[in-house]
């Protein structure tokens, strides 16, 4: 009986969760906190763990429970994957209409209009309700099984929902990946110095032929059901077919319409044509199928291509042009961007002047000089990027691009910290591209606390040249800043009361305030706390900064190489004189500077907005102890995406375990670690 109970439980869970991934991945709209599904997941896995003869191979705990591979098996589909013929415009669309009609001998024909995904095809077997099997479309005959692979993607169901689909279901469509997973995906890439991908479709096919099935399931693949490849019943339409597809929970486009005629067919066209940038994810046309089956069987096949079917194709948006020079911008955080100016040329109906080159790397990787001929696109339909270099359009003399190690616009030297692939301006307080940036920053209520210079009013300030650098604000009268707009005298009275309020601070809050890369505000009160003054910090050499608990090299090399630099130390001298001044705090509280003094903690995963090497150092410099292994003395395990076995064993050990949102939060008041520590474990070990 209490086996008999254990099933039922299994059973019962994985039927939970399969609905909650289907509301929360398909129709994205969730019905549980992610605590509650948490707590749910975990608690199939235990028990799947401790009666391991219950696992199944379609358990939502086993999406990723095949080895890599050696290579991808070939599957032979049993009704070909065809391609389809493209349009290009009405003059092809009127034709291919006029074709069915006269075969059809109809006045209108009633089409459904879908959007043309730009990914991979995919044919997925369920056999009573269950994937057992996924193929790639290769040469339409020949694909190849990646079934290991698209059970890792979420928002295909590995059991189908409900209970009445046939015995055997081929189902096909694409695999694809949306915008803004293609660039978290590409910004992971940046962060860990791998290779970018050039857009969200080569991203996808990287994707999805991954050996490693483990590798494919960190990647942000989606799933759209387009049709039925083979069953035992099918409904009497195409529209009629989707939404079947969509009551056993596979997604399909929620842009698909029913549209009657050629009239209908273009307004759709061009209406989603105006949408395409707003949408999630990147299309290059729209399919038109004719919408009744049986019509369908009467027109057939002519070679590869349906009769009843099209792409209609939209403008191509990549063409060739020149490269005539290679600059360098300087953005608001200092980041050195490279830019190609190009000869003009018009792309999806957009005339290119300019385009991005992303970094040095990617100049290197690509090989693009002054002077190359080039293949020009608009990444996701908007920014202008160089795909390639076109073959044999090099000029007889060029040369490599080198990245400048100057900021080209005030001339500080531009650093790439170690595994980094962007080049920054260390002229932070003084750089004029940097100045509305470095302002906001030393305003800011854990800074100098001024409140309501805002980001509408600084840029205002510096549009008129009332400002050039921080020190600059403590100049300004009540008359400059009512004269601004959206100002009056109240108001100005008030920006000006709190620039004075702000004049007392203490050392850490003006280090901080300083915007010193690399240095936030745990750094600033290891640093206030470690030296008696700020002279004390002009004078400290580069080794004397790596001994302070906390301050790693990275961190150590931009503090030196800051306070060495004459025109920020003009800029704090200049503040001295306009009556700013700073307390350093007292050094007789030693348990007040390291308040995780006697705590253990492990790291785990990938922290996004600080490495681990980062925050480890920080938390030594707190006073923590930082371990690699997880064990009844660890107090707290960071679990940064994709945590592995470190997580499972705090789990069972009952340890504190924090995402990097909730320990970024905590680290901004180090004493209330201790606090966390003392409440009881929740569910799901939130804080």
């Amino acid at each position: 009986m209490i086996m008999e109970g254990v099933e039922k439980r299994i059973q019962s869970l994985r039927q939970q969760i399969n609905e909650h991934n289907h509301k929360y991945h398909v129709l994205d709209a969730p019905v549980i906190p992610d605590a509650e599904y948490d707590r749910l997941f975990h608690e199939l896995a235990e028990l799947e763990t401790r009666y391991p003869e219950y696992t199944t191979s379609d358990s939502p705990t086993q999406r990723v429970g095949a080895g890599p591979l050696q290579q991808f098996p070939e599957v032979a589909h049993e009704i070909p994957m065809l391609s389809l013929n493209n349009a290009f415009g009405e003059t092809d669309m009127n034709a291919f209409d006029r074709r069915v009609r006269e075969k059809l001998r109809k006045e209108a024909i009633v089409y459904t209009a879908e959007t043309k995904l730009d990914g991979l095809a995919i044919s997925i077997l369920y056999e009573n309700g269950r994937l057992i099997r996924a193929a790639t479309r290769g040469d339409g005959n020949r694909g190849e099984n990646v079934t290991a692979n698209v059970r890792t993607i979420r928002t295909v169901p590995i059991v189908l929902l409900g209970q009445d689909w046939p015995p055997v279901l081929e189902v096909r469509g694409e695999v694809f990946m949306n915008r803004e997973g293609f660039e978290r995906l590409n910004w992971e890439q940046e962060l860990a110095t791998a290779k970018l991908f050039a857009n969200p479709r080569n991203a996808a096919a990287g994707s999805l032929r991954q050996l490693d099935p483990t590798i494919t399931a960190r990647r942000p693949l989606r799933f759209l059901a387009y049709g039925i490849g083979r069953a035992s019943s099918i409904p009497g339409s195409q529209y009629e077919t989707l939404q079947l597809l969509r009551s056993f929970g596979l997604p399909i486009s929620q842009e698909t319409r029913l549209v009657t005629g050629i009239s209908g067919c273009m307004n759709y066209y061009e209406e989603i044509g105006k949408r395409r940038d707003h949408l999630p994810y990147e299309i290059d046309g729209v399919v038109f199928k004719v919408n009744s089956i049986t019509e369908q069987n009467q027109l057939g096949f002519i070679s590869r291509a349906p009769r009843w079917a099209i792409a209609c194709k939209f403008p191509p948006r990549e063409e060739i042009t020149r490269v005539l020079d290679i600059e360098v911008q300087v953005g608001r955080t200092g980041a050195l961007t490279p830019v190609a100016r190009l000869e003009p040329v018009n792309v999806g109906g957009v005339t290119v002047t300019n385009a991005t080159l992303h970094n040095a790397d990617e100049i290197k990787r690509k090989d693009i000089r002054i002077g190359d001929r080039v293949y020009i696109r608009r990444a996701g339909d908007v920014i202008p990027e160089v795909v390639r270099v076109v073959p044999g359009g090099r000029v007889a003399d060029s040369k490599p691009f080198e990245m400048p190690d100057r900021c080209p616009v005030c001339h500080s030297p531009a650093r790439r910290s170690p595994g980094e692939v962007v080049s920054r301006c260390s002229g932070g307080l003084v750089c004029p591209a940097q100045r509305i940036q470095s302002i906001l920053h030393f305003t800011s209520r854990k800074a100098m606390n001024i409140d309501g210079l805002g980001e509408k009013l600084v840029e205002q300030l510096c549009d008129r040249d009332l400002i050039q650098d921080v020190a600059d604000l403590y100049e300004l009268n009540a008359g400059q800043l009512a004269a601004l707009d959206r100002m009056g005298e109240k108001s100005a009275a008030r920006v000006i009361n709190a620039r004075d309020n702000s004049k007392h601070t203490s050392l850490d809050r003006l280090i901080y305030a300083l915007g010193i890369r690399e240095v936030g505000e745990a750094a600033a009160a290891i640093l206030a706390a470690n030296f008696e003054s700020l002279e004390s910090l002009y004078l400290a050499s580069i080794e004397e900064l790596e001994n302070v608990p906390g301050i790693g090299p990275v961190s150590a090399s931009r503090i030196y190489e800051f306070f060495h630099n004459k025109e920020n130390r003009r800029i704090i001298e200049r503040l001295r004189s306009a009556g700013v001044y700073w307390e350093t705090e007292s050094m007789d509280a030693p348990e007040v500077l390291l308040p995780l003094k006697g705590m253990t903690f492990v790291l785990t995963g990938t922290l996004h907005e600080m490495g681990r090497d980062s925050a480890s150092s920080l938390l030594r410099g707190l006073g923590a102890r930082v371990v690699g292994s997880v064990s009844p003395v660890t107090n707290f395990v960071i679990a940064g995406e994709a945590a592995g076995s470190k997580r499972d064993k705090a789990e069972s050990l009952g340890i504190r375990i924090l995402d990097e949102r909730e320990f970024l939060e905590l680290l901004k008041t180090p004493e209330r670690f201790a606090t966390v520590l003392d409440r009881p474990i929740t569910p799901n070990n939130s804080v």
